[in-house]
Formats: C-alpha cells, sequence, structure tokens
C-alpha cells in the first residue's frame, strides 16, 4: 500500500517488538489504533414481539438514507443508499429472501468514479443512487446525482465482483434523482426530478418529474425528455419536492411513484397510474401511500420524515417497499440520519399499491416467514469488533471525500490502525486522517485502544463524533495550553472550537478511549488499565449538537479514529 506515515524504519525497528500480546511503542506524529468495537443497546428492541422469522425497523439502522431495490427475477435481490461525501461510495447489500441481508462491497470504490468531492459539504456529493436490472441485456445498472458532476450512471453484468463501470455522464439530464425504468420491449428511460418549467419557480419547493428516452446500445438519451409531472398529485396545493421519482409496470399499466413535501416531518410518498411510461399520468385520490405526517407528535416511539421508498415483486408473488424514515428519541431529535425501513405493499381492489395503509404508524416488526440468519442480521441491537487485523478496512468504515490512504495503514503495525497527524481537519472540505463508521443507535458504546503521546502543541489523536464541519465532538489526548498532557474533550461549532473538559492522561503510551450514547446525551472517558475501569472526562453533553435538529444535513452522525496536527 502506498503510505505517507514516513514510519516503514520504525516499524521495522519496533514491530518485532511487541509481539500481539503486548501494546506497540508509540510512533512520532502517528496513533496507533489496536481494536474498535461499536455496541447498540437500544431498549426498544427488548420491548418488541419477535421470533427467529421477525425483522426490526429500520431494517438497516443508522444513517442508510434514499434505499432503491431491484432483482433479477431470479432470486437475486439488491439494495443500495447514499453516501454523499463519504468514500468509498453506495453501499450495496444482497439477499435472497429480502430479510436477511449481507452488504457485498460498494458500488463506487475508486476515486476515477467519484469526481470533484473535495471543496464539497458533507452533505453534498452522491444523492439518492437507483439500482436497476435490464434483462435484455443482463446488466445492472447504478444511476445517481453527483452534486459536483451532475448525473451519471454506472453499470456491471457481476455486482459481485465489485466492478462498476466508470461514470458514464448524461449532461442531458438535469436536476437530480434519475432512476432507470427498463420496458418489457426493451426501451428504456430515465426518469427524474427537475426544476420548474421554463426554470421559473412559482413558489419555494416547485419542482417537475422528467422522462425521457434512453438508449442502452449507445448509453446516450434519444428524443424529447418531457414533464410528466408538474409541482406533484396535487398541484393546487401548491406541493414541494416532488422527488425521487421511479416507474414502473404491473399488469399492463405504468406507475409513477414520487416523495413529495420534503426531507423533513411532511415527507410522503405519492403514486400515479398511466398507459406510458411518458403518462398522461393519474394521481391515486387518496394519496399518500406512505406518511407519518398525520400522526401526533407526542406519540410513543415515533418515526418520521417517512418517504422517498422504492418496490418491488418477490419471487413468491408479494410486494415489499423499502424507505427512508426518522427515529427521534424523546426530545425530538436523533443522531442516526434517515434509516432504511422495510413493509409489505398491500395493492387496493382497485389497483393501487399502499405501503401504510390508512397512514398507520411504521410498523416495528414484520415477517415473511424467513429464518433469521444471526451470523448476518443488520437490524437490531448487535456488537462489532474491528481487530483490524486485515490488509483492508472493513466495509463499514468509510474516510471523507477520498481514500485516504495516505494517511492510513493496516500494514504498518500488524492488527493496527495507524493514523498518521494530519494538518487536513475535519473542520475543512477535504480528506483529514479520519475513518468513520455509523452511529446505529440511540444507546451505544463506542470503544478504541490508542496508543499515541503527543510531541507538538496542535498534534492529538483520539475518537471523533463527526455531523459535518461545524458540528463534532472529539476525544482526544494531546496537549494543554501549558504543554501538559492530557485527555480532552474539544466541541467544534460554526464558530471554531471549544474545550469543554481537560484530565491529566496517564503515564501509558496506551490508552483505551470510549464515547457513549444514551439519546439526548453523550459520555466520554478513557482507561489506563485496560478497560477494567474508566474515568469520566465529561457526561452529559448535550447530543443535539450534531443532531439533524441542530447541524441541517442529509447525513447521520459517524464516529472513529481521527489524528490531527491542528486541534484548535
Amino acid at each position: 500500500m502506498k503510505n505517507a506515515l514516513a514510519i516503514a524504519t520504525l516499524a521495522a525497528a519496533m514491530c518485532a517488538c511487541n509481539a500481539s500480546t503486548k501494546a506497540p511503542e508509540a510512533i512520532p506524529g502517528t496513533a496507533l489504533f489496536d481494536t474498535f468495537a461499536y455496541d447498540g443497546h437500544d431498549s426498544i428492541y427488548t420491548t418488541l414481539e419477535t421470533d427467529n422469522t421477525t425483522w426490526t425497523n429500520p431494517l438497516l439502522p443508522g444513517w442508510y438514507s434514499d434505499p432503491s431495490l431491484c432483482t433479477n427475477g431470479k432470486g437475486d435481490y439488491f439494495l443500495v443508499t447514499s453516501t454523499f461525501c463519504y468514500y468509498p461510495g453506495v453501499p450495496i447489500f444482497h439477499s435472497r429472501d429480502m430479510v436477511n441481508w449481507r452488504q457485498i462491497g460498494h458500488v463506487l470504490n475508486r476515486p476515477s468514479q467519484l469526481e470533484n468531492f473535495q471543496g464539497q459539504h458533507i452533505s453534498g456529493g452522491i444523492f439518492a443512487p437507483d439500482i436497476a436490472y435490464n434483462p435484455a441485456n443482463q446488466t445492472y445498472y447504478m444511476i445517481t446525482t453527483n452534486v459536483g458532476a451532475g448525473n451519471f450512471f454506472v453499470k456491471t453484468t457481476d455486482p459481485f465482483s465489485g466492478e462498476w463501470s466508470d461514470p458514464i455522464h448524461l449532461p442531458e439530464v438535469q436536476g437530480i434523482d434519475p432512476a432507470f425504468f427498463f420496458d418489457e420491449d426493451g426501451k428504456a428511460y430515465i426518469v427524474n426530478n427537475d426544476d420548474a418549467p421554463d426554470y421559473k419557480p412559482e413558489y419555494p419547493g416547485h419542482r417537475t418529474v422528467r422522462v425521457v428516452e434512453f438508449d442502452t446500445a449507445t448509453d446516450k438519451c434519444v428524443g424529447e425528455r418531457r414533464i410528466v409531472v408538474n409541482k406533484g398529485w396535487r398541484p393546487q396545493d401548491k406541493p414541494i419536492w416532488c422527488e425521487g421519482p421511479h416507474i414502473y409496470k404491473i399488469n399492463g399499466e405504468y406507475y409513477l411513484m414520487t416523495a413529495e413535501g420534503g426531507t423533513g416531518d411532511w415527507h410522503s410518498e405519492v403514486i400515479y397510474r398511466g398507459p406510458s411510461p411518458f403518462g398522461p399520468f393519474t394521481p391515486y385520490e387518496k394519496n399518500p401511500i406512505l406518511t407519518q405526517r398525520n400522526l401526533p407528535a407526542d406519540r410513543e416511539n415515533p418515526i418520521t420524515c417517512a418517504g422517498h421508498a422504492d418496490f418491488l415483486p418477490t419471487t413468491e408473488g408479494d410486494w415489499m417497499a423499502v424507505f427512508l424514515a426518522c427515529r427521534p428519541n424523546e426530545q425530538g431529535f436523533e443522531n442516526l440520519g434517515r434509516e432504511t425501513f422495510m413493509l409489505p405493499v398491500e395493492w387496493t381492489e382497485d389497483g393501487w399499491p399502499v405501503i401504510n395503509p390508512d397512514m398507520q404508524p411504521v410498523a416495528l416488526t414484520g415477517s415473511r416467514g424467513v429464518k433469521i440468519d444471526e451470523s448476518t442480521r443488520t437490524f437490531g441491537n448487535f456488537a462489532v469488533k474491528d481487530d483490524f487485523d486485515s490488509t483492508a478496512l472493513a466495509q463499514e468504515w468509510m474516510t471523507l471525500r477520498a481514500p485516504a490512504t495516505e494517511l492510513y495503514s493496516l500494514e504498518t503495525v500488524p492488527g493496527h490502525l495507524a493514523l498518521q497527524c494530519s494538518d487536513v481537519t475535519t473542520r475543512e472540505k477535504a480528506t483529514p486522517a479520519f475513518v468513520a463508521r455509523r452511529i446505529q443507535h440511540h444507546d451505544f458504546d463506542a470503544t478504541t485502544t490508542m496508543t499515541f503521546v503527543p510531541d507538538t502543541a496542535d498534534r492529538a489523536a483520539g475518537v471523533l463524533l463527526f455531523k459535518n464541519e461545524d458540528h463534532q465532538y472529539f476525544l482526544g489526548r494531546g496537549l494543554d495550553e501549558n504543554g501538559a498532557d492530557v485527555i480532552f474533550l474539544d466541541k467544534v461549532t460554526p464558530e471554531g472550537t471549544e474545550t469543554l473538559a481537560e484530565v491529566a492522561a496517564p503515564a501509558a503510551q496506551t490508552v483505551d478511549l470510549k464515547v457513549s450514547g444514551n439519546g439526548p446525551a453523550f459520555a466520554f472517558a478513557f482507561s489506563a488499565d485496560g478497560g477494567k475501569s474508566f474515568t469520566t472526562v465529561a457526561d452529559g453533553v448535550d447530543a443535539r449538537h450534531t443532531s439533524t435538529a441542530a447541524a441541517g444535513g442529509f447525513t447521520g452522525t459517524t464516529v472513529g479514529p481521527y489524528a490531527t496536527n491542528k486541534r484548535k
């Protein structure tokens, strides 16, 4: 692995050194992370009635937003979600039964597929990926928007290989949220959200849905791009943000499904039906087919912001839908972002699909009679631990805007993540020395074992809670203003960095750092005895600071190892 850690010579001198039973010696300018453990323990999962065939919602907890599904009709199902400015892009999951899902990689897994990420806010980058299978050429397509480079797609004939094409750009398709539709006659279409007619909106949020034919032989759009929905399903009400569209052909008729209402509490899903991919489309008179906006705000265990759905038929003949939604805590905020939920689709007698009939609360459990595989279960409470004993990062890890392989190594000290202190910080729209995973529970513990000795004024390393460039908490080891070695908690805000607490660091070079969440608050602690006992650095710390309610944006909070030369 090409690496700029500048510690190869030191590694040879120290490594033989420390067999796996001993902590390594600290390396100047580099933090060594021995393990990273994540344990989610939300109490709600202990109250639900479940058995070994029950899945719990969310199906993919934590920030897995904008889900899209496809099937090859042979019993294979695939699911993708958004990643915005994280790398690699667009996780892809596979299932044979729509219940047990396993991540098989990322669709966008090399820099040539992710353009112009540097300088983009964390909620830029990759929006709303759509995955589709074309039986005519036995090819899988993933189409999406890169805010910095426009709409594009990649394709493969083997999604298990991890080898998707380089981006094929679609300059004719303006706007966001493109999706493919492959018709039975071999023709293909792209549907997406775009600005108002003539790009002259009558009110804020006035958008359209447009369709254009696509030639799979040349990978180009052909013919006129037409508006099929203007404003939304009840234009007289001035609906906002008709987006995330999908087209389906069912029993000879064409269905168009879109989200409306924006990504907040008014989010919803609506459905139309028509005689062709270009319509004209007639809306279902009982829309929306999915929303939670009608429910009382003080309800127990609320699910909010439900929308941006996709559905498909299974080999058994039923229909299943995935969609995004949020789980705020009792204080009305969350650090989890928009999560992926799954429910069956019910069909009315007159042929309309409905995801939550009568707009009832989203069900927190479901069953298809399929036994849950505990070894790959994605939902509920779980604990995972990474010993960094591989030559590549595990699939749950991400970096910002680029691979960051110049800043970390898994080979310098075997069994450790070696992270170089970088001059680039997480306050910048660039690529810092930060390796992150999603927070997936309101109540969780994230613990790591770190070997590090600060040797310059602003050099520090530890565990970072990151929502965006201006909303972070950093539990680390560094030097205070008098040059003393301390364990500190910093809070990053739009105004700058504030130190909330400092505790004298132990003499040992190796410490355990622990971040805990209990919904409304975080706690931060360290241990100098291998995790047998912990010393509190700060507790009762406001978790709302890193929530969407406070920080905005489209991602959830992430957590992971961080090393910097510029703590302040």
